[in-house]
């Protein structure tokens, strides 16, 4: 007789703290038991596979809305495969503002596109112009409403924020309960830099990196920390590109601050000498912050094995390289300033990470289960329904083989992106299935999931992100209407 829906038998398990091996019993949607000799309806074997928690991406930009109507490239549908082919269960996306526009109708606009998806889903708002009416009457509802963090650019038109709106952001977060996550790049300096390099003829893809180097995303990420600091709001550094701003977050949580960081798999593996190629193929690998070199790679393992540097992401941002709408909607002649910022990277996060990363040597099977799915989850207010495997937990699951070894294409990723910046890349670990609250929505590289199926993860107050209640002088500014 069966005592569970589901027996995922005779992998290895691998929670954030341990690895053994187990069979874990599904009920329903959720993990009900692990232990040896479960008996299930239906068994999935595992012999010779890890079994962790299904990934969270906690940065992915997947059809956002673009001013004046439409969306990116990838739809809820296509990302969700994505996502789903790579192993990762659970994704928080953008939902945008436009300047001289508020939140709320751009957000009711963004759930009615995400009713599509197949994977479960939360949402970051992006303030854009913090305005007495966003900031005062739209984000306490927004917040109220479950998405419980706000996004700040501190760089690029037209979404860059000031030092003054961007303390009305962290302020309204403070109020409210939510976590910011800023962009940590220094608005003038690279415009600074883009008029001379342009002035001086300098306007092919390579050139991004030159306008744009690790100490201007130092300095944001420096003063980012110290606004956060003055009015005591917790705050996450998105896409640390190189241990130099690492070094910052660290010297914050050294003092005690609410300051996290996270990564992604391009500052890894990519490099500034994939954006020289010829003619306009390194449009390709332009993202920003930029990717650095091999030296700051390493630098960034060290930072994730130290705890500095505790997610990583795939920042998905996908722009097809062919397509009139993606990196070439200014033309293949325009300067690198007018070529569209981000890389595709859903599906490879997972893979890309485990290779460099458990294959290699660097980090342990359980470091990666920290870094792409509990320590999102705890961050942004999952856990523990998401981000690791225990009884209770939603059955969000990925059975790993970590000897197969895959070369990367863009046809494995099943995005509707026309290219992966990681062609080529030979890689050693790769998901053979994927679960989705007990329901098996990928299997051998086939999605097997419903458009709809997935769930809005509305997100409640918790208290990793409270505020510490220092403020200079004991004098709270962020209580007043300013």
């Amino acid at each position: 007789m069966a005592d569970y829906d589901l027996v995922i038998a005779g992998g290895t398990v691998v929670t954030p703290a341990d690895t053994f091996r187990a069979d874990v019993g599904v009920q329903g949607d959720r993990i009900a038991a692990i232990g040896l000799g479960l008996r299930g309806a239906r068994t999935i074997e595992a012999d010779g596979l890890l079994v962790m928690p299904g990934g969270v991406d906690s940065h992915c930009h997947i059809e956002q809305l673009r001013k004046g109507g439409g969306a990116d490239e990838e739809t809820w549908t296509t990302g969700s495969a994505s996502a789903l082919a790579g192993g990762t269960t659970s994704v928080i996306t953008f939902s945008t503002q436009f300047k001289g526009g508020g939140i709320l109708a751009p957000l009711a606009e963004y759930h009615r596109r995400a009713a599509k998806a197949m994977v479960d889903y939360g949402f970051h708002q992006i303030i854009a112009d913090a305005t007495d009416t966003v900031i005062f009457e739209e984000v306490p509802q927004v917040v109220a409403s479950g998405v419980r963090s706000l996004k700040v650019f501190l760089t690029y038109d037209p979404v860059h924020l000031d030092d003054r709106q961007f303390l009305r952001v962290l302020a309204a977060a403070r109020r409210t309960g939510a976590l910011v996550t800023v962009h940590c790049e220094n608005y003038e300096a690279i415009n600074w830099r883009t008029a001379a390099l342009l002035a001086d003829g300098r306007a092919a893809p390579k050139y991004h990196a030159w306008s744009r180097p690790s100490v201007v995303e130092r300095e944001a990420t420096h003063r980012a920390i110290a606004l956060a600091e003055m009015v005591d709001q917790p705050i996450q550094v998105f896409h640390v590109s190189c241990p130099e701003v690492a070094e910052e977050i660290a010297r914050a949580k050294a003092r005690g601050l609410k300051v996290w960081g996270e990564t992604c798999p391009q500052y890894f593996v990519l490099s500034a000498d994939h954006m020289d190629r010829p003619g306009f193929e390194g449009a390709k690998f332009m993202c920003s912050p930029a990717p650095r070199d091999a030296a700051a790679s390493e630098g960034l393992w060290r930072m994730v094995r130290d705890n500095v540097l505790d997610i990583v992401s795939s920042d998905h941002s996908g722009w097809s390289y062919e397509s009139p709408v993606g990196k070439r909607v200014h033309g293949t002649g325009a300067p690198f300033r007018d070529i569209p910022n981000g890389v595709p990277g859903l599906a490879s996060r997972l893979p890309i990470l485990f290779s460099e990363g458990v294959t290699k040597g660097r980090i342990d099977a359980c470091t990666f289960v920290r870094l792409t799915a509990t320590n999102p989850a705890k961050l942004f207010g999952l856990y523990p329904r998401k981000g690791t495997i225990a009884p209770g937990t939603d059955a969000d699951i990925v059975l790993w083989d970590p000897g197969k070894q895959v070369v990367i294409d863009n046809g494995l990723m099943q995005h509707i992106i026309d290219y992966t910046p990681y062609e080529g890349l030979e890689v050693t670990g790769w998901p053979v299935a994927t679960l989705r609250r007990g329901a098996v929505v990928m299997r051998d590289g086939k999605v097997q999931a419903e458009p709809g199926s997935g769930q809005f993860l509305p997100r409640a107050p918790y208290h990793m992100i409270r505020p510490t209640g220092n403020v200079p002088f004991g004098f709270d500014a962020s209580a007043f209407r300013v």
